[in-house]
């Protein structure tokens, strides 16, 4: 055991927190090797410490002592032989308990890990009035297990990776066997086998390499807190990626009307869902494009305001010192500041700091001359059209994009406009992540999966899946 134990010390070197538990049976050396802040401490000293000395106290010859150990009768607990010594001192420092046994050239190792983790809570950014709470939290198990209690089928596969090479952290890749597309699977294991870093610390570590080289402002993939929103979408023929450390899921292949959809959906009626669906298009569009049409129809194109409204517009901008373009600007940027720094604050006082300081640095504005009434009120209804997007990274690429339609439009007016949208548009329909079309069913044309894009049909009326992500396996249910 010398050799082996001065291997498992020198990788350990530095180490303060290993702790060496010597036992003697019969005369020799049982060592236990163990980081204690990572084990589940009450199983070592039940079914493992305890169970050694109860040895050691009976009056059995050592050869009987190996013999029942190779039997797997010694402790209570599953127990495993490991000869690579460097895997070893990998499992001591992932939370495994390694038994060093004196003159043996391999060595016993317990999965008894036990990292601190947080309780199942409900979601914090996909609320939903109708519908599960729940979550998902750091611990990659307890993800797993959340999803195995929605879906209770053996064709629920799980695939295991390890990335990073000093995080080794865990990945496993989820799908439905006979639903998924085999070619998007097969992708993803390939690049999922090919990343080589020194670790990843977050779900979107994973995703850069799933790119396949777009140079895309739009999200290709879409994350998700909510187990019933992975369920669902391994039943639609999708595959999901779970990242330990990390309460996010990823799925994959996605699309731009998915990233408009909310599970919440699916828990109400039809007419309801259908309604809240064009709403939230409808202020998608306007989150991104308001500002910009309305500085290119205040600045060339005026004559298309009715006369009214145009003269109120023309004596709030009267004493403005700044161009529409200008102003737009100053208001956008410092509602992205405000909305940055409510994100930054503490809890607590966030969200009172960002409402306050938008309605007080506004009217301050107006009253100084800054900006115009109409643009302060341009600016809120976009920042509040933003927040109807169900999925923040969409959200996020639409505030990115304002900045670009704004210029054009204070440039060029609405031909600028038009030239921008239509460039966006063409680049969403050349977009295919894992080779799914980014616009179906609208580029190419799927009318049959119009059933669940803009509105929602009933549930009875959809009985086959979107051929978006899956080619085989299409039916959902019963056709009546």
């Amino acid at each position: 055991m010398s050799g082996i134990l001065e291997t498992i010390k020198d990788q350990l070197e530095g180490c303060s927190d290993a702790v060496y538990q010597s036992i003697s049976v019969h005369g020799h050396t049982c060592l236990l090797i163990y980081i204690p802040s990572i084990i589940d401490s009450k199983t070592l000293h039940e079914s493992i410490a305890l169970p050694l000395k109860t040895e050691a106290e009976a009056k059995l010859e050592w050869a009987n002592f190996l013999e029942r150990l190779d039997q797997g009768i010694v402790f209570p607990i599953q127990y495993l032989k490991a000869f690579d010594l460097q895997k070893v001192v990998d499992m001591i420092v992932a939370g495994k308990v390694v038994l060093c046994i004196e003159d043996l050239p391999y060595v016993y190792y317990f999965e008894i890990t036990q990292y601190q983790k947080r309780s199942v809570t409900e979601s914090q950014n996909e609320l939903v009035v109708i519908g599960p709470q729940e979550a998902f939290i750091e611990d990659i198990e307890t993800n797993l297990s959340l999803i195995r209690h929605k879906i209770k089928h053996p064709d629920l596969k799980t695939i295991h990776y390890s990335i990073g090479k000093y995080t080794k952290t865990d990945v496993y890749v989820v799908y439905i066997e006979g639903l998924y597309k085999k070619e998007v699977l097969e992708e993803i294991k390939q690049k999922l086998n090919e990343i080589d870093i020194d670790g990843i610390l977050g779900i979107s570590y994973i995703s850069e390499y799933l790119r396949d080289g777009n140079l895309t402002p739009f999200p290709l993939f879409q994350y998700t807190e909510r187990p019933d929103s992975v369920a669902a979408s391994l039943m639609e023929g999708r595959i999901g990626i779970l990242q330990d450390g990390t309460p996010t899921a990823m799925l994959a292949p996605t699309s731009f009307f998915t990233m408009l959809q909310s599970s919440e959906d699916y828990y109400q009626s039809f007419y309801a869902a259908s309604w809240i669906r064009v709403v939230r298009f409808l202020f998608s569009i306007i989150s991104m494009i308001l500002p910009s049409l309305y500085v290119a129809i205040t600045t060339f194109h005026p004559q298309i305001i009715p006369p009214n409204l145009l003269i109120t517009i023309a004596s709030a901008r009267e004493n403005i010192p700044f161009s529409a373009l200008t102003e737009a600007l100053i208001m956008e940027l410092t509602f992205e500041a405000l909305r940055e720094a409510g994100t930054r604050i503490p809890k607590p006082v966030g969200q009172t700091v960002s409402i306050i300081g938008g309605i007080v640095i506004g009217q301050a504005a107006v009253q100084a001359g800054i900006v115009s009434a109409p643009m302060v009120i341009v600016v809120s209804i976009t920042g509040i059209a933003t927040y109807i997007i169900p999925h923040y990274e969409l959200g996020l690429t639409f505030r990115l994009l304002r900045f670009p339609l704004l210029v054009m439009g204070g440039t060029m007016g609405l031909l600028g406009v038009y030239i921008t949208a239509f460039l966006i548009y063409g680049h969403l329909a050349n977009l295919r992540p894992l080779g799914a079309p980014y616009l179906q069913p609208v580029a190419p044309l799927v009318l049959r999966d119009w059933k669940d894009t803009l509105a929602r049909f009933p549930s009875n009326f959809m009985t086959k899946r979107s051929n978006l992500y899956t080619d085989r396996n299409k039916r959902r249910q019963k056709e009546k």
